[in-house]
């Protein structure tokens, strides 16, 4: 489990946006707060004060501080998803189709550092009210792209046949999800996970090579 909160790259106040809806301001400025204070150490009266809003119009929108930082996974989810399905069509292989996925989650995680922030220290955390927030919607159908292409290499005999597409998931997800992490906080706290993203795609690669049929 991670209490993080981390010196921050971005600015600590966030400036309010002109021109966006009460909804939009609360959440962009909920996700700055969140990745530089933390979500612990973040209340709903900060985020509606730079919002200029007022908490009744926060809960109003999304129910609950836990409730908006759902809010700000199912939108960072949906958009990787998204991004994601656009990068595949018309790529016919699914190793290729994997290796577009893995692609644009880096990817979009680099152009987005908060959002990279949350997902990683805060997006399987267990909190108070008992929740899993990070399995919404939009995560949801991320997992459910790459079990697609899961399935369809297994049905064309390209996986070991004893193992089950889901749990290669799993490990593929685990892996990235495990080194990113590591990566954060080498960059930030100085923790020994000196390695690029080129070598955390080259490892990804290896790994799902030694799941393929014929390999050792």
């Amino acid at each position: 489990m991670y209490n993080h909160q981390v010196v921050p790259r971005t600015s600590p106040e966030p400036v309010k946006a002109p021109g966006f809806s009460t909804h939009e301001r609360i959440l962009r400025v909920a996700k700055t707060l969140f990745a530089n204070r933390g979500y612990e150490h973040t209340s709903t009266s900060a985020i509606a004060r730079q919002a200029g809003t007022s908490e009744s119009q926060l809960m109003k929108h999304f129910g609950s501080k836990a409730g908006l930082l759902e809010a700000i996974f199912i939108e960072g989810w949906t958009e990787i998803t998204e991004e994601a399905r656009t990068a595949i069509e018309g790529v016919p292989a699914p190793m290729d189709q994997l290796q577009a996925i893995t692609r644009c989650v880096l990817e979009r995680l680099e152009r987005d550092p908060e959002l990279k922030l949350l997902l990683l220290l805060e997006g399987r955390r267990i909190r108070k009210e008992g929740q899993m927030v990070a399995l919404t919607e939009g995560f949801m159908s991320f997992v459910q792209l790459l079990d697609s292409v899961l399935q369809q290499m297994t049905d064309a005999h390209m996986l070991r046949p004893n193992l089950n597409p889901q749990a290669v998931r799993s490990a593929l997800m685990g892996m990235l999800e495990g080194m990113l992490r590591d990566r954060f906080l080498a960059d930030r706290l100085g923790f020994p996970a000196h390695f690029d993203l080129s070598q955390l795609q080259e490892l990804l690669g290896l790994a799902l090579t030694s799941f393929m049929q014929g390999k050792s």
